[in-house]
């Protein structure tokens, strides 16, 4: 893209820059760092590789009609789906709070404990390891099985993937964005299989392969199609 796309490149670096900030923060929520926060009347702290989701709300009390002080903690590797509410509440670590879920004053989810999407979750309430709370008011629906609890934490480390790939785009340069986008456009239509078939070998253009600390797992797959 020449001059005018350089240009527009240009004008538009503090819509740019202000976005890279706001990623940082969500990669900071969805990534390794701990994080702590002080309100104007109480504390929030958010543990390693939680991620929280758009629209959601955290906030704190400074204490309820018995005095009780109440922070918000959420632990490591927690998921709060879109649009939750999470208020004066403690969040173990590896638990799960399903979208649009409301948690009210002084309410504890124990480790590998999911309140399902929508749930209003009453007052001090606490919900169990390895249950599943569901419902206006919220209440007990079931046990999670093994593969639930695994998911949990393997849904944390999705999004702990995603920051890092989000951080990794947005560190690049014009010129290495539009590299990139010229190298996807030539090889998206190339078919491994068929390739194989008359025995074509294709080399995978090193701008395509994400750091192996990015994702390990993935570094081999570098044609986006």
């Amino acid at each position: 893209m020449g001059t005018l796309g350089k240009a527009i490149y240009s004008l538009g670096s503090i819509v740019r820059a202000t976005g890279k900030a706001l990623d940082r923060v969500g990669n900071r929520l969805q990534g390794s760092s701990h994080i702590e926060e002080h309100r104007d009347v109480n504390s929030i702290s958010v543990g390693s590789g939680t991620n929280i989701q758009d629209n959601s709300l955290v906030h704190v009390a400074k204490s309820n009609i018995s005095q009780k002080v109440l922070p918000t903690i959420i632990g490591n590797n927690v998921t709060v789906g879109h649009s939750a509410v999470v208020h004066g509440c403690t969040i173990e670590d590896e638990a799960f709070i399903g979208m649009g879920a409301t948690l009210l004053d002084g309410v504890h989810v124990e480790k590998h404990a999911m309140v399902a999407a929508g749930s209003l979750v009453k007052q001090n309430t606490r919900i169990p390891s390895g249950e599943v709370w569901a419902g206006n008011p919220a209440k007990f629906l079931r046990k999670l099985t093994d593969e639930e609890i695994a998911f949990i934490a393997q849904s944390a480390t999705n999004y702990c993937n995603l920051a890092r790939v989000h951080a990794a785009e947005n560190s690049k340069s014009f010129d290495e964005i539009e590299f990139e986008k010229m190298l996807r456009k030539k090889y998206a239509k190339r078919d491994e299989e068929y390739d194989s078939m008359i025995g074509v070998v294709r080399e995978t253009p090193p701008e395509l392969v994400l750091p192996d600390n990015i994702l390990p797992e993935k570094a081999a797959k570098s044609i986006v199609q």
